[in-house]
């Protein structure tokens, strides 16, 4: 496993990955043991990429991204990765589109578990009613960043 630190418009980033890909971004630094080396050429191209699309110069990325969850978890996921730049849905929308339509709630708590927000945009959810709610916890102002940055109004 390694890890590399960058700045963004939203703090300080700790992408952890191994030669396979990129396992999480972090907010802030994390504590990390002996057992993470610094850096590796596909943390390198991760770093690339977010900054690249920090200077709105990406819109999607294609840096390989190792996801561990359950399989509601994946599937939310796999339709976040679906949701256009610049653009949001609701939870319910998300809910609907992998027909669990009943599964807002659900949706919410498996935005809260993305170990690689950014790359996989669950800042792209928001509330029914176009509030931002909820982002790492109660960071909203990163999600606002977010969605500003992609030209979100």
């Amino acid at each position: 496993m390694a890890y590399i630190t960058m700045e963004s418009p939203i703090g300080l980033l700790t992408i952890v990955g191994n030669s396979q890909g990129i396992t999480a971004i972090h907010f802030g630094q994390i504590d990390l043991n002996e057992q993470y080396e610094p850096g590796h050429p596909v943390l390198q191209k991760a770093v690339q990429q977010l900054q690249e699309y920090f200077l709105k110069r990406r819109k999607t990325f294609d840096v390989p991204i190792i996801i561990e969850g359950t399989p509601f978890q994946k599937a939310v996921w796999k339709e976040l990765q679906n949701i256009p730049y610049g653009e949001t849905r609701s939870y319910s929308d998300i809910a609907e589109a992998i027909d669990r339509e009943k599964a807002v709630r659900a949706i919410g708590q498996a935005n809260k578990k993305n170990r690689i927000p950014i790359i996989i945009p669950c800042h792209r959810v928001i509330g029914k009613n176009h509030s931002l709610t909820g982002y790492a916890g109660n960071q909203v102002d990163k999600k606002a960043t977010l969605l500003e940055i992609e030209g979100f109004k």
